[in-house]
């Protein structure tokens, strides 16, 4: 039969790849009309270093407001903190400055000034399924890691009560606009930037290795593959080299070929969304620790892409999983569950937790029940 699949484009109507940020920043607000911009930004960038203050700058007096107390995997608490904030000040349009957790705080921000969210309890009203108001306030978003969630119409948010991250979604809540400005990532800590560089890697390599992959989606994910795994040796060989450092933010843009075409994540994944909400692992270092396992772990479902992936990074002829390992290794990132401080004596709730995800259901080689999951946690640990 012939293939057949639908690439849906999304309301992200530019990306701006090597200027100045806070110039750039400045002009989309003027060229939107926006007159009270709310920054949501990283906290360590907006108290140790200049980058903040210049964009504020450059908005003058069309800078309403700050928020910059955004913790780890995005927390309602926080979300919701921000949102009143924002609703607070009129907030017309939001301009993020920083990693993952910032950019999908400030997505469901979105939702929750369209919906009339006050509490973190309250974020249930809004949960996939339920019938919600479009945002109208958009987003503009300046990332300074490489996790790339700022190309997506998801965000995830961690309840506290459950310690569970969930995810939001609407097709509104993408940011219009991307500006990638290499220079705004050099006071991004070393570990930081090389992890969720790994962790737009997995995006291209569980992309890529998918069952239900598409041209669209595989060109993307080859190229940005070669891109981040060039890139991010080249920046950790010299950290100040920005055409490296835009290059990875490149092959982070592309790595999002195979979500935003419908195409699905596997394993990896799905057990790093249990890892980040249950014990706190950044996802960048859950990439580190489980895509090479569960390269190993489907490579029974998928040799023929894995063996195209082992070649995109440079190594024909050898197993995606070890090639992954050893470029993962060298850049001095965590390799095990160990290392992180996960044990055995976890591998149960992790299991079960896994399954409920979006993505476990939909791995390459079938996941029927926690059992398989614990398999792959073997391999990691």
């Amino acid at each position: 039969m012939v293939q057949s699949g639908r690439v849906a484009f999304g309301k992200m109507e530019e990306v701006l790849f090597g200027v100045s940020a806070a110039d750039a920043v400045a002009e989309q607000a003027r060229k939107l009309g926006a007159t009270r911009v709310f920054l949501m930004v990283s906290g360590t960038l907006n108290r140790e270093t200049q980058d903040i203050a210049r964009v504020r700058a450059a908005l003058g007096n069309l800078c309403a407001g700050v928020f910059d107390r955004m913790p780890a995997h995005t927390p309602r608490q926080a979300v919701v903190a921000a949102a009143n904030q924002a609703r607070e000040v009129g907030a017309d349009l939001i301009v993020t400055i920083g990693g993952g957790s910032v950019t999908d705080g400030a997505k469901t921000v979105q939702l929750c000034l369209a919906n009339d969210i006050r509490t973190a309890e309250a974020l249930d009203d809004i949960r996939p399924g339920k019938t919600i108001a479009a945002p109208t306030i958009r987003q503009i978003s300046v990332p300074t890691t490489l996790s790339a969630g700022e190309f997506s119409a998801l965000a995830g948010v961690t309840d506290e009560r459950t310690r569970v991250k969930e995810l939001f979604a609407h097709p509104s809540i993408i940011p219009r606009s991307v500006i990638l400005d290499p220079a705004m990532t050099v006071h991004t800590p070393e570990w930081l930037f090389l992890s969720t560089g790994i962790r737009a890697v997995d995006h291209c390599v569980e992309g890529f290795c998918s069952l239900e992959n598409n041209p669209y989606a595989d060109a993307q994910a080859l190229r940005g593959l070669t891109l981040l795994t060039r890139g991010l040796a080249a920046v950790k060989g010299d950290p100040l080299d920005l055409q490296a450092r835009l290059d990875c933010q490149i092959g982070s843009w592309l790595s999002m070929g195979p979500l935003a075409s419908g195409v699905p994540m596997g394993a990896s994944h799905g057990i790093g969304y249990v890892l980040g909400a249950v014990h706190d692992i950044p996802h960048g270092h859950t990439s580190c620790i489980m895509l090479p396992a569960v390269m190993r772990w489907n490579k029974e479902a998928n040799a023929d892409r894995q063996a195209e992936i082992a070649t995109a990074m440079g190594h024909p002829g050898e197993e995606a999983g070890d090639v992954l390992d050893t470029f993962i290794g060298g850049l001095g990132m965590p390799r095990s569950l160990a290392a992180v401080g996960v044990g055995e004596d976890a591998f149960g709730r992790i299991s079960e937790q896994a399954m409920g995800t979006p993505w476990v259901p939909r791995n390459p080689r079938k996941i029927a029940g926690p059992a398989e999951v614990r398999e792959i946690l073997a391999l990691a640990g």
